[in-house]
Formats: C-alpha cells, structure tokens, sequence
C-alpha cells in the first residue's frame, strides 16, 4: 500500500472515530439529555456535589465541552456561583479521563456485535429513546472498531522515514509538539478522539512515551478552546466557566511540560503496556488537576469576576436584543433548540412585565405610562423575529422526528407571545389609554373583577412557560384545567358586571365597554398562552380529535358532521 493511500485511510478512520464519539454523546443527549441538565442543575449547590455531577455527566456525555456549555449556561442565567462552575469543570475533565480509560478497553471483538444489534434496534424501533439509545450502541461500536483499524494502520507507516523524522522533531521541540496537539484537538473539537489516537499510535510503538505524553498534555489544553470560542460572545458569566478551566490547563501544562521524561520514566517502570502508560498519563493529570485546584476555585473565581465583571443591567432599549442565540451553535440542534428555548423564555418575562404594567394602570396612570408599557412590545416583536429567524437555520440542519417537534412548539409559543404582546399593545392599552384620557374610574367591585382576571393570566403565563420547557404531561393538563376555570370566572364577572348595570351603578355604567373590552382581550391572551399544551397532550392521546359528539347533526345545514 502506498504512502498516500496510508495516510488517506488513516484519516478516514480519524474520522470515523471522530463521528462514533459524536453519535455516542448525542444519542445520550436525545435520550436522557433533559434528566442530565436537571441533575447538573441540582447539583450544583456548592463545589463537591459540583465536581461529582461534572464528572458523571462528562463520563455519560464523553464531551467536557458539551458539560462546560452546560454549566456555562447555568452560570448564565446567574443559578450557580463561579466557585462550584469552575468545580464542575473539574470534574468533567476528570470525567473525560475516565471515559477514555473504558473505551481503551482491549474489546475490539465487540464493535461488530454493538453495530448490529445497535443497527437493528434503531430499523424495529419507533420511540425517541430506543432509537437514541441504538445511536449509542452504533456509536460505540464505531469506536471500537475505529481504535482497532488505527493500530491495524499504524503498523506500516511506523517505520516510514518521513514518521521517522516527524517524531524525532517533536521529541526535540515539545512546545511544537504540546502546540499540535492543541491545534489538532481544537480542530477535532475532542480532547477525547485525540487521547484515543495518540495512545493508539504509541500501542504500535510509533511514539516514544516521552512524545506521547507531551502530544496527550497539548490534547488537554487543545480541550479547553472549543468551550471558549463558543462561550465567547455570551454573557461574562459564562465565559468565566470556560476561561477558568483553560486557566486551570494551561497551568497544569506549563508545570508538567517540565516534568515528561521523569514522569515516562515512572509509567515505564509501574505499565508495561504503552498504551496503558498513555493512558494513566491522561488520568494522572487531571486528577492532579482537581487535587490542586478544587480548594482553590472559590479564590480563582474571584480573580475572574473583577478580570471579567458582570455586565451592568441591561437598559430598556436593550431589552429587544437577543442574547442567547450564538450562530455557533447551529450545528448542534439540541444546543440550539436550548437556545431559543432561553430566548423565548426571554419574551415570556416581557410579556409578564406588559402584563404587570397592565395592573398598575387600571389603578391610575398618565399617557408617558402608557406610552412606555408600548414600547415594551417593539422590544417583544424584535425578539420574536430574531427567535424565528434562528429556528428557521436550525431547521436547515438535519433534525431527529422529536428536535422538529421541539423546533415547532417553540416557533408556536413565540408567536402566540408576539399575538399576546399586540392584543396588550393595540387593545388593552387603547382601552386603558381612553380610560386615561377620560379620567374615568372602575367600581371597586369591577376593578377588584378585572385584577384577579389579570392575575389568572399571569398564571397562566408562567405555567405555560414552566409546560413549553419540560414538556410535562401533568402540567398541560394543569394549564388546561386552568383555561377552563377561567372562563367560568370569565362568565361569572361578566354577569356581576351585568349586575351592576341593572342596579344603576354610576362608575359601572362609564366604563362598561372599557371592562367588557378588556375581559374579553384577556380572555384571547390566555387562550394565546394555554396552547403551548395542546401538542403535548395530542402526542400523549389525551384529547379527542373533535369536541363534537358521533352522530350529531347540525341543525342549520341537516349534514351529519361524525
């Protein structure tokens, strides 16, 4: 086999590795990734449970920088502090460590046996899961059988001149050497593939351990660029979790770069197996790593927040810029969809502070309120457009049947908050506006009617926000039941109002077309926000296609409609 023909087949089993590593993580992302994010989350309370939920998460995930941009986003949204962030940090690079120590595993004999059954189980299977969990199997099966052909591979190439010479010059020049590394597992986007490849490679004894080593500290290091590039147009509070962690490595590397040939000498004298020795090089480091640095996150993380300081609160006129929609991630659509998933929860808040304003100005208000409640709407049509245009690029990646779905009930909900947002800005707010001109004043009976409607609204916002993120069962049912015993208070305040009227109530009788008009605006809000759970409970069969009975007729046409 010629030369080329080598070294094409040799990137093309990378390359397979690479893509088995990817299906493993997103298989586990698509079947248990909502679990993961909530026990992350949970977890996160201060620095042990931090590191262990990293760790297992990352051992899962077989990513640290799927677990960094995890983290990053908790760190976000201001739901964990710096010291337990970078702590998680730490143990998702130990959780890498771990994650490579099993697939060095001699069990090549297995990666035929993972394909198929994981090829069967995802052609019999119709559910998210088993299909997620076959991509796991294919996944694993692929790597298995990727490290194998490497070793197959290497086998001819190791004693080629020009392999001959490129290790020899990286054993002269470790900093070329650690900078390779970095640059090749920046490229990878997989501190994971490379550690497999390098200790692959030194299986066959194409790399003394010396180089080895100094190649498996440039992975390390190399690990901590994808999570800084795609953290770095976030918010200062992410990009203080990937900023740490790469502070941590670099530190890390700098220390043991000087410490290669002693530590080659100590694996060779407890390993006989060089792969082995690579390998427990890469557990080593990061243990080491946490050892050090875990009692010190709490001081490194005050060192990053007065380098990178939170950003002031943002002004009115910024509320209309989206801040979580990084075009970087569209690539990845459970990471994307996770975005505009903040973004419209995003336009959810306005939509309650619209609503809130509401509240205060049927009490009383001037037209400078008014005009500023207004504005509120421009910020939320300006959100709306760019959640939209987001989702239709992620749409153009290669979706699974439930990311589409996903994809779908968030374009719905947006827009039904764009829709909430009108109804406040051209309705309710033109109703409180002639309230306003006309100095005209709610009976107290009306206005204690209206303010409890509003209340029921803002309920049911916040639960159709709580129903748009987990998807959960019960809590669609909740939100219907809820739209359910609103119309009835509905009915009821409408026939109090009616009340009122016969009994000659002066204050009524003003503002009775401003208090139907905003009951009835209120009522379109709420049918708006409780749609987010129709899909939910149609996909689980808990609503009948039509609410009419079989057989029955309609009178005015004679047709049967069953």
């Amino acid at each position: 086999m010629s030369a080329t023909l080598l070294i094409i087949n040799l990137l093309g089993t990378v390359a397979l590795l690479l893509w088995g590593i990817r299906m493993v993580r997103t298989g586990v992302e698509r079947a248990y990734g909502s679990s993961l994010r909530v026990g992350l989350g949970r977890a996160l309370g201060n620095r042990l449970r931090a590191f262990a939920a990293g760790l297992g998460v990352t051992v899962v995930l077989q990513s640290a920088t799927a677990t960094c941009l995890l983290v990053a986003s908790f760190a976000g949204q201001g739901l964990l502090p710096g010291a337990s962030s970078l702590a998680a940090m730490l143990g998702a690079d130990l959780g890498t460590a771990i994650a490579a120590q099993i697939l060095s595993l001699d069990i090549s004999w297995a990666a035929p046996l993972l394909i198929l059954v994981g090829f069967v189980l995802f052609q019999r299977s119709t559910g998210r899961r088993p299909r997620s969990l076959a991509r796991v199997l294919l996944g694993l099966g692929l790597i298995f059988l990727a490290l194998s052909m490497i070793v197959h591979l290497a086998e001819p190439i190791r004693e080629a001149p020009l392999m001959l010479q490129t290790v020899d010059a990286l054993g002269a020049e470790p900093a070329i050497a650690l900078l390779l590394a970095a640059l090749l597992t920046w490229l990878a986007h997989s501190s994971l593939a490379t550690v497999l490849f390098i200790a692959s490679l030194a299986a066959t004894g194409s790399l003394p351990l010396p180089v080895a080593l100094t190649l498996v500290l440039g992975a390390n290091l190399g690990s901590a660029l994808p999570a800084l590039g795609a953290t770095w147009h976030g918010g200062p509070a992410a990009r203080r979790v990937a900023l740490g962690n790469g502070a941590f490595k670099l530190i890390g590397c700098v220390i043991v770069a000087f410490l290669v040939y002693p530590a080659a000498g100590l694996l060779e004298s407890l390993l006989d197996d060089p792969e082995r020795q690579v390998m427990a090089a890469h557990f080593a480091f990061n243990l080491m790593l946490a050892l050090v640095f875990l009692p010190l996150t709490g001081q490194a993380a005050a060192i990053l927040e007065r380098l990178l300081p939170d950003l002031p609160a943002p002004r009115e006129a910024e509320l209309d810029q989206p801040r979580f929609l990084a075009a970087v991630d569209l690539s990845d659509p459970s990471m994307a969809l996770a975005n505009a998933g903040r973004e419209t929860l995003r336009m959810g808040d306005i939509a309650d502070r619209m609503l809130t304003g509401i509240g205060t100005l049927l009490r009383g208000g001037d037209r400078q309120a008014v005009a500023e409640l207004s504005g509120l709407d421009d910020a939320l049509d300006n959100l709306y457009i760019a959640v939209k245009r987001y989702l239709t690029e992620v749409r153009r990646e290669p979706l699974e049947p439930d990311e589409s779905s996903r994809c779908g009930d968030l374009m719905d909900f947006a827009t039904n908050l764009e829709h909430v947002g009108d109804i406040i800005d051209k309705s309710l707010l033109n109703a409180i506006g002639k309230k306003v001109k006309r100095n005209l004043k709610f009976s107290d009976e009306g206005l204690e009617e209206l303010d409890d409607m509003l209340g029921r609204v803002r309920d049911s916002l916040r639960l159709a926000l709580n129903v748009l993120l987990s998807r959960d069962r019960a809590q669609a049912r909740a939100l219907l039941q809820h739209k359910e015993i609103f119309r009835d208070h509905e009915r009821r305040a409408q026939e109090r109002h009616y009340l009122r009227l016969e009994q000659g109530v002066a204050a009524s009788l003003e503002t009775s077309e401003l208090h139907l008009d905003i009951l009835r605006d209120l009522t379109q809000i709420n049918a708006h926000l409780t749609s987010v759970a129709y899909p939910i409970l149609e996909e689980a069969g808990d609503l009948y296609r039509s609410r009419l009975k079989k057989g029955q007729a309609d009178t005015s046409s004679g047709e049967d409609l069953s």
